[in-house]
């Protein structure tokens, strides 16, 4: 008995399988997806099914197959206006931008006016504070510098990094805020050195150095015996070692629900600044403390 493969959309029969296969795939009348060896009714169903279907990496727009996710993504970057987080394309840049900017899935994590798109809203905070945004108004009142900043804790951290031609140093501002603070409004005397040594009226006024030598290579790189990392030369660890990294935290944000510590006053600024507990909204007391400290900065040399 002879055996006949029939194409029911075109009625037609076939000696073999192979032959029909064959038709399915050449036919113009056939919709066929030979990877998943599914036919469908008509193009836009096939290009339906490339387009949503995991196993194909398939380009709607150009209507181009890919080999995987990575050569699909790459292309869409490259040809297209792709955004990833949705799944859409746009047809200029300007349309992304509105996607962004009114989109709430999106809006309080975009600057619009620079139109970049940040990781969480705290950086986003922190960029709009910046010098992108704000005018330098606080001036440096180190002597025979006047170097503007956008903001008390960009100041701060210049007077610690010691290149102000005042001559301000980091332990310079440490000390500078235990003579002023002696109501351990932002210090925490626990933290102060206690013993011998030359009073402020909050602890000793001194800090701990520290610095490496050769010996602390460990045969594959300069090992910080503190806490272990790894650096590449010794300079770059040294530099670690002079970082506030390991000095004691001696600055605390008494704000109820915060207690949160800081190794350094500008980094004590950056969180009252970004108004993560709101001290500085509710707590006059701290800003005056960190207002009248930078009034008197002049003492620093």
């Amino acid at each position: 008995m002879t055996t006949f493969y029939y194409c029911i959309h075109c009625e037609r029969s076939f000696a073999s399988e192979n032959s029909l296969r064959q038709h399915v795939r050449g036919s113009p009348r056939h919709n066929h997806c030979d990877d998943c060896n599914r036919d469908f009714a008509d193009p836009t169903g096939l290009k339906d099914h490339w387009a949503h279907n995991s196993a194909h990496h398939y380009c709607q727009i150009c209507d181009e197959h890919f080999d995987d996710d990575d050569e699909l993504e790459d292309h869409h970057d490259s040809e297209h206006i792709h955004y990833r987080d949705c799944n859409q394309f746009f047809q200029s840049e300007d349309g992304l931008h509105e996607h962004r900017r009114q989109s709430p899935r999106h809006a309080y994590l975009y600057c619009s006016p620079c139109r970049r798109m940040f990781q969480s809203e705290h950086a986003l905070r922190n960029h709009m504070r910046s010098s992108a945004h704000q005018r330098k108004s606080v001036v440096c009142p180190g002597n025979s510098c006047g170097s503007m900043f956008v903001s008390t804790s960009a100041l701060v951290l210049h007077l610690e990094s010691g290149v102000c031609p005042s001559g301000a140093t980091r332990s310079a501002v440490n000390r500078f805020v235990r003579q002023h603070d002696r109501n351990h409004v932002i210090t925490d005397p626990s933290r102060l050195i206690t013993g011998r040594g030359r009073h402020t009226g909050c602890g000793i006024d001194e800090e701990v150095t520290w610095y490496a030598t050769r010996a602390a290579w460990n045969g594959d790189a300069y090992e910080c015996y503190l806490c272990h990392a790894t650096f590449s030369s010794l300079r770059a660890l040294n530099q670690h070692l002079g970082s506030p990294r390991h000095q004691r935290k001696i600055y605390i944000c008494r704000w109820e629900g915060c207690q949160q510590r800081f190794s350094a006053l500008s980094a004590f600024c950056q969180h009252v600044e970004s108004e993560k507990c709101g001290v500085m909204r509710f707590n006059a007391q701290a800003r005056r403390i960190v207002g009248g400290m930078l009034l008197g900065v002049r003492t620093i040399n």
